[in-house]
């Protein structure tokens, strides 16, 4: 069928549908059921969640490895393309996974073996959901309140959240939606993406801000919904953690950073003399492992030697960041780190399809069959990411968001290191290295 036939066709069928009734899934962003409820509004722009019965399940801890060895690869393949161009770079593959995880559970044919491919699914089939489900709880178990080896407590702060946006009125497959309930916890809210696309964006873009204390702002912008939209998945991931050895503030002094150009710009560079963590020396590269409170979490700051930035970078494209994370010895260390905050905001549909799947995206060949019950054609018509980061003496405040968019048509040493040229950064769990969020600094008063 052409796309102008089945638009017609699509056209008719939306026409009988009039308003009839969403078909029912999970509640619980977070990873928490909400039970069986239903919340209703009044008025086309109003939202409404239906829930079921099906409970979020445990998944598999046993295939958290396999997962998290394929999301290092994608991880490292979506890095090198958005760092083609220059500048600071902050996103969090874990939530760009997640999200497109979700949008797997309803694809079929060429384009779920593409999206798979480049996702890293292997042989795992579809009990990768089960690994991504796990790695979702062990993710979250990473949070509370921490001890740290002085005797001191602190609370930190990481939280994920699904979320679907479905057209009001379109029965949703029940496999579908009982799937993104098990695997991923994520509920469907009903709202009215033909008469009333502005609210509906709106109402999107205040899930992500509430769910990531307002750090993501407009991850949805203006002109990204149309009134053929039919489905929209929303994965947000923030954290807030302490560091186990707090800067001193008092140690914080100006001092020069050398840009990538060779110019240099004066910034404020925290410093920790005595530094209990981790070092790994690679091939142009060191890195030291800076442990948040708990020491279950950590930031690997990665300093290329001089001139071998691009070296480096290249290697974590092909081989993503595990051989940079790998090996770490304890060491004492005494570090010297600029502060930083910045956001970046990055449409990935064009890096996905240059990626390996680019039939997700063709509104001829697109194959999302099992979303949904109806003769109803869905391609994704955008992916849109936002991440954001802030690096000072107490610790690291990072979030991000993705939406996929979908449309119908050994001994101790001392070592110093002082980052003051370009350098990339991995905040991940110690005992996974599942990569949460990367990126790089070249100016950190940009």
């Amino acid at each position: 069928m052409t796309a102008l036939a089945r638009r017609n066709a699509l056209q008719l069928g939306l026409a009988a549908l009039g308003t009839g009734a969403l078909a029912a899934c999970t509640g619980g962003g977070h990873g928490r059921g909400d039970g069986p409820h239903t919340g209703s509004g009044s008025g086309a722009d109003a939202i409404e969640l239906v829930s079921s019965d099906v409970r979020r399940a445990a998944g598999d801890p046993g295939l958290v490895a396999p997962v998290v060895a394929g999301l290092d690869r994608f991880a490292g393949r979506l890095y090198g393309a958005l760092a083609t161009t220059d500048g600071n770079l902050v996103l969090s593959p874990y939530s760009v996974l997640v999200a497109l995880g979700m949008t797997l559970t309803g694809a079929a044919g060429a384009t779920a073996e593409e999206m798979r491919s480049v996702l890293g699914v292997g042989d795992l089939g579809d009990r990768w959901h089960r690994g991504v489900n796990a790695l979702t709880a062990h993710v979250e178990g990473l949070a509370g309140r921490q001890r740290r080896a002085d005797g001191s407590a602190a609370d930190l702060d990481l939280e994920t959240a699904n979320q679907i946006f479905g057209q009001r009125g379109v029965g949703w497959s029940a496999d579908f939606l009982d799937l993104l309930a098990k695997e991923y916890a994520a509920p469907i809210r009903a709202v009215d993406f033909e008469a009333a696309t502005e609210r509906a964006r709106v109402l999107i873009n205040s899930w992500v801000e509430e769910r990531t204390r307002e750090r993501i702002v407009d991850l949805v912008p203006e002109g990204a919904l149309d009134n053929l939209t039919r489905l929209v998945l929303v994965n947000a991931i923030y954290l807030k953690a302490p560091w186990e050895q707090p800067f001193e503030k008092e140690l914080t002094a100006p001092g020069v950073f050398r840009r990538g150009d060779g110019s240099e710009v004066e910034v404020d560079r925290m410093r920790r003399p005595d530094l209990t963590g981790g070092l790994v020396t690679g091939d142009g590269f060191r890195a030291a492992v800076v442990p948040y409170a708990g020491q279950r979490l950590a930031m690997s700051v990665v300093l290329p030697d001089d001139g071998a930035f691009g070296t480096v970078e290249a290697a974590v494209a092909g081989d993503g960041f595990a051989r940079l994370l790998a090996g770490a010895a304890p060491a004492a260390i005494d570090l010297t780190l600029p502060r930083w905050s910045f956001r970046t905001q990055a449409p990935l549909g064009d890096v996905l399809k240059e990626l390996g799947m680019p039939t997700a995206f063709d509104d001829e060949r697109a194959d999302f069959s099992a979303m949904t019950d109806e003769d109803l054609f869905l391609y994704i018509s955008a992916v849109l990411h936002q991440g954001f980061i802030a690096v000072d003496e107490e610790g690291t405040e990072a979030a991000a968001a993705t939406a996929v968019v979908m449309r119908t048509e050994s001994a101790v040493v001392t070592e110093e290191i002082v980052v003051d040229r370009p350098f990339l950064f991995v905040v991940h769990d110690v005992e996974h290295h599942t990569p949460l969020f990367v990126g790089r600094v070249t100016d950190p008063t940009a």
